[in-house]
């Protein structure tokens, strides 16, 4: 079945439709995104490795879910119908804020995305992952991401974790640990290895 995306312009109005693949080759076509965040009660993120199978950065670290909304969906019921799908989990998201961003992968394509970025709780489930999206997940603390290596996470993980300073994020969310200035300025350290401050933007 063909994968059809939600076309928008810089202020995420919609513009129309477009293959998936379409979308991401070449320079791509700016399009509506996600990507959602789960945090455990001592802040801990859940990471997701991205199958090496993916148009992508196939074998990256993520954060915990992206994907594209369907036609009718919000950022918010997009990513709920997406959780089950990728990790086999129910929960609850809360929007936080999205973003305009564009980054290339060398000759697989690029990313063109308005990103709505999401938060939630991860508590006691038990992870189902599916292989063809995610091959390995990971709960790491802030001080566990390794600065050294920025190559081995996606841009728009290290760009939505940057950003969260700039939300108000419900204190029942522990992100404390990730909203440090110092934590802050070495997430867009790590993001500038893969795109210049002028290819995103943050636009509420």
């Amino acid at each position: 079945m063909t994968a059809n995306l939600i076309l928008v312009d810089g202020d995420d109005n919609p513009l129309g439709f477009a293959e998936k693949t379409l979308c991401h080759s070449g320079a791509g076509s700016l399009h509506r995104a996600f990507t959602a965040l789960l945090f455990d009660d001592s802040g801990r993120l859940l990471l997701t490795r991205r199958s090496p199978t993916k148009m992508l950065w196939p074998g990256k670290w993520d954060g915990t879910v992206a994907s594209h909304p369907a036609a009718g969906e919000s950022f918010v019921s997009s990513a709920e119908r997406r959780l089950p799908e990728e990790l086999g989990v129910r929960l609850p998201l809360e929007y936080l804020f999205k973003f305009e961003y564009h980054v290339s992968d060398g000759d697989r394509g690029s990313e063109n995305e308005v990103c709505g970025t999401l938060v939630g709780a991860l508590d006691s489930q038990t992870l189902s992952p599916d292989p063809a999206e995610i091959t390995q997940t990971r709960l790491v603390s802030a001080s566990e991401i390794d600065r050294n290596d920025p190559m081995s996470y996606c841009p728009w993980m290290l760009l939505a974790l940057a950003l969260l300073p700039r939300a108000r994020v419900p204190p029942r969310y522990n992100v404390e640990p990730w909203t440090s200035p110092e934590m802050t300025a070495a997430l867009l350290d790590m993001a500038s290895h893969h795109l210049s401050p002028n290819q995103w933007r943050l636009i509420r």
